[in-house]
């Protein structure tokens, strides 16, 4: 039996596993097979002892192993901003105290940001992020070191910013970007136009062909709530969905945050388009942007991904909690119980995601997929008993159960302790922007 047996880097074995396959398997007494950072078998422990040679044995014990989480809309270093400026609507908690805050940070202040928001998302389980903010190389090598995959989106208005003085230099930058991380197995790239309202339809189309140039997706705020429809209608006499469709730019390519004020026959299109959205309950909740009806684009057949956008306007950057969210609030937009139930809010967190950040291979335990996985700790009181799984996942974990979070087959935090961060310097560092930051404020 033994010639028959393969090698492989790693056995990860656990109590139960959460495939997220295409019949969404869930394995008692499970073990993933990981090889150079893909996964190459999944089935019962057991059976996968009989078949391979691991060089690194990592037993889990009764933990529940699943994919990583994929959070398809963030601005991960506006982490330095969290509880800021709460309680306050969108365009006077933006114009007022974010864009003010945010013209004077350095590329140092962002790097600290970056790291404190991939230390809090690999600590909740998530593994690869999609992102909108400013410096973004800077983020990509923060997450590179870190050990999370990222896909970076560099920012930018119509007027002129204390970072891009024109959208021609934004252009380059994100040229530049293509090349500093070509070879990057972590990191990549998107053209992110901050939104209609911000951004003229002229340069909307511009950017949108850079993105074809560079073969690379497109992403966009957009109906984030009734306000920006009722400003792109005094603007262009057009809701925000209209603009984009007479420009041409709902498509596959392209990824729309929040989608809260969408209506039925919009609904259709973006189906009919193919376009992704990224949901964002709870960002949409702290700013009173409303509740997208995202039972509606389910049953309509779009794709629909999970983001917990930036930490300013939501305060975590756990994916948990908003996917426990999506789900309630599903309900509660749909009057109807049933709606956005548990296996579509993980389903949204994972393969919705990361359909969103347009990266195959991630949101699933499957032969091939990359090996990016979580384990939680199914012994901690708020997940007993064990009747459900994905009910559990959803509804009762935090995302503080999160025991071990792996990338391309390696550990990255487990227990505690983080391989590429030193959460000791960071404190200190981090201190000393939070000094910075309100005396800007005061």
């Amino acid at each position: 039996m033994t010639d028959r047996m393969q090698t492989c880097d790693c056995m990860v074995r656990a109590g139960l596993v959460i495939t997220q396959d295409d019949s969404r398997t869930v394995i008692a007494d499970g073990a993933v097979a990981v090889d150079q950072g893909i996964i190459i078998s999944v089935g019962k422990a057991h059976e996968m002892k009989e078949k391979f040679i691991p060089r690194s044995d990592i037993d889990l014990g009764k933990k529940m192993l699943m994919p990583g989480l994929v959070n398809a809309h963030c601005h991960a270093p506006m982490s330095l901003l969290r509880g800021v400026a709460d309680d306050l609507p969108l365009m006077q908690w933006l114009e007022k105290y974010i864009w003010p805050i945010e013209s004077g940070l350095t590329r140092e202040m962002v790097a600290i940001g970056a790291e404190l928001a991939c230390a809090e998302m690999m600590r909740t389980g998530t593994t690869a992020f999609m992102d909108g903010y400013f410096h973004e190389d800077v983020l990509g090598e923060v997450a590179e070191s870190a050990g999370l995959r990222v896909v970076l989106g560099e920012g930018f208005f119509a007027f002129p910013s204390p970072f891009f003085a024109t959208a021609e230099d934004c252009w380059q930058t994100i040229e530049s970007h293509e090349r500093r991380f070509s070879q990057s197995p972590f990191v990549r790239n998107v053209v992110t136009p901050h939104a209609i309202y911000t951004v003229s339809p002229e340069l909307l189309s511009e950017s949108y062909e850079l993105a074809c140039k560079l073969d690379i997706p497109w992403q966009i705020h957009c109906a984030e709530s009734p306000a920006e429809t009722a400003q792109c209608i005094e603007l262009y006499g057009m809701r925000p969905l209209a603009i984009l469709e007479s420009l041409g730019l709902l498509n596959d390519r392209v990824t729309l945050a929040h989608c809260v004020d969408v209506l039925p026959e919009e609904i259709e299109l973006l189906s009919e388009r193919c376009v992704n959205v990224v949901h964002n309950p709870a960002s949409n909740h702290k700013l009173d942007s409303g509740i997208a009806p995202v039972q509606a684009m389910l049953d309509a057949g779009v794709n629909v991904g999970l983001g917990t956008d930036g930490a300013a306007s939501n305060n975590q950057l756990n994916m948990f909690a908003d996917m426990r969210m999506a789900a309630l609030v599903g309900k509660v937009q749909a009057h109807d119980a049933a709606a956005v139930k548990a296996q579509n809010a993980l389903d949204m967190a994972t393969r919705g995601s990361a359909q969103c950040i347009h990266w195959e291979g991630l949101g699933m335990l499957v032969p091939g997929a990359s090996a990016d996985m979580i384990a939680l700790d199914t012994e901690s009181p708020n997940l007993m008993p064990m009747h459900n799984p994905i009910s559990q996942t959803v509804y009762a974990a935090s995302g503080h159960e999160v025991a071990m979070t792996m990338v391309a087959g390696h550990v990255v935090y487990r227990d505690g302790e983080y391989s590429g961060i030193d959460m000791a310097s960071l404190q200190v560092r981090m201190n000393e922007v939070v000094k910075w930051v309100r005396e800007r404020i005061s």
